[in-house]
């Protein structure tokens, strides 16, 4: 073992340690090498060794694959990015069809089909999961008018999935494997419980009500979340997923898989971001980001107690993934230590967040409230001295649910940035670091606040 691979198992296993993480997982890809730093224990209550092969579930890393096994079909002339959505789907049919037909196969892959974030519906687990999710996603209204903002739409990439499974004419998890994990041998990666469970596995931890780490027990989401956030995979097969898209469109034993100008066409601007923890940019599906003046290319999920980070850097053929079993607030706070740590350690980048100004009671008074979409409620408040922010499913949401759902996030500080702009950082907890702006109408009043990509409605 080298130097820098002894520094970095040290690094992952004190970090995780620390935080209170049961079991993680971290790959590096630098200089034509691979090195691998693996920690702890896929269970607190039946626990194995944590290895290069154990499987998370990487939530909307999914996406990646998606986005991928679309331009596969792209590529083959089956279907056009520029396309009506419904030229695919005829089950998704929107009321209004002037909105039906601006809402195209490319604006479900950058986010700007102004669909809603994510249905709070479950379809089942059979084959027409994704169809009758479409059917649902049709009768939900548009937060935005098609084309005219970016919010990040977990719903939007299921929608993208019954395209791959209308189009291959295979259930969605048959076609990914047959577009993606099996040409690329990927063989940890799979949908499926029945798949995953003759392997080593992880599973996720919450926090329970005695402020100790208990298992979740719902291990992933509904089927028709597959497609959106439902994979899981190894942190072996996510690296060499990372050397694909770093690569010219072939397979390690040479099978082309996509024309080169596909593959690089993912990681070019589709729409700029503003203030966002995800990026600078979209690509297709791709968040683009510049650290420290270095271009990367990245995606990050998050399951039931379970995380994941993606984080590319094409120019120097470069690559990290991290996965983690423990939530909310320690697998995020431990992939983002392990991100930075490798970053500086291997490439000599260092992100700096910004400083937040001083506590200013008037721009306060402007915020505080609360802003909800389909699924979430944020809370802003103020004791005088400082913002903070909060982070919850709305009751009626977890109510009405019939299986466990991640627990909320507590407040935590809030700070604006300098100048004129109305945007945020979060500087502490789990939402540590994440970027935003608040949203206002003509009148100049504040309508809206995006977290993480995702646009929330004030709540009057």
């Amino acid at each position: 073992m080298n130097e820098i691979t002894q520094e970095l198992s040290e690094f992952v296993a004190a970090s995780a340690e620390k935080l209170g993480v049961p079991g993680v997982a971290v790959g590096v890809w630098a200089a034509g090498r691979e090195d691998f730093a693996c920690s702890g224990v896929t269970s607190v209550e039946n626990p194995l060794p944590v290895d290069r092969d154990t499987m998370f579930v990487v939530g909307s890393v999914s996406k990646t694959f998606t986005a991928t096994a679309l331009m596969r079909l792209v590529a083959e002339g089956r279907v056009e990015l520029d396309a009506p959505v419904r030229r695919y789907v005829p089950e998704f049919a929107p009321a209004d069809p002037a909105a039906a037909d601006e809402i195209t196969v490319l604006r479900l892959l950058n986010h700007t089909a102004g669909l809603e974030w994510k249905l709070g519906v479950d379809t089942g687990e059979g084959d027409d999961a994704l169809a009758r999710h479409a059917v649902k996603l049709a009768e939900s209204p548009l937060i935005a008018e098609p084309g005219t903002r970016a919010s990040y739409s977990q719903a939007g990439f299921n929608l993208a999935g019954r395209i791959v499974e209308n189009v291959s004419g295979l259930p969605f998890e048959r076609a990914a494997a047959s577009l993606l994990f099996e040409p690329l041998g990927l063989a940890h990666s799979c949908y499926s419980a029945n798949d995953v469970m003759t392997r080593r596995f992880a599973v996720g931890h919450n926090v329970d009500a005695n402020g100790l780490l208990a298992v979740a027990r719902q291990w992933k989401d509904n089927r028709a979340n597959n497609p959106g956030g439902g994979m899981a995979t190894s942190v072996g097969d996510l690296l060499r997923w990372a050397r694909f898209h770093i690569g010219d469109g072939r397979t390690e034993g040479g099978e082309r898989i996509l024309p080169t100008e596909l593959l690089h066409r993912m990681r070019e601007q589709t729409v700029e971001l503003r203030a966002s923890t995800l990026g600078d940019a979209f690509g297709i599906c791709w968040f683009l980001r510049k650290v420290d003046g270095v271009a990367t290319i990245g995606h990050g999920g998050s399951g039931n107690g379970q995380f994941a980070d993606l984080l590319v850097v094409p120019e120097r053929n470069f690559a990290v993934a991290v996965m983690s079993n423990a939530g909310p607030d320690a697998g995020l706070a431990f992939n983002r230590a392990v991100v930075n740590w490798v970053l500086e350690h291997y490439l000599g980048v260092v992100e700096r967040d910004p400083e937040p100004l001083p506590y200013d009671e008037a721009r306060a008074a402007e915020i505080v409230g609360h802003y909800e979409n389909e699924m979430m409620r944020l809370t802003l408040d103020t004791d005088g001295a400082g913002l903070t922010i909060g982070c919850a499913i709305k009751p009626e949401v977890r109510a009405a649910a019939e299986t466990e759902m991640p627990p909320d996030l507590p407040p935590a500080t809030l700070g604006l940035l300098p100048g004129d702009t109305d945007e945020y950082i979060v500087t502490e907890g789990g939402l540590q670091g994440q970027r935003g702006f608040f949203a206002r109408d003509e009148s100049g009043a504040v309508t809206g606040i995006d977290l993480a990509g995702r646009l929330f409605a004030r709540v009057r």
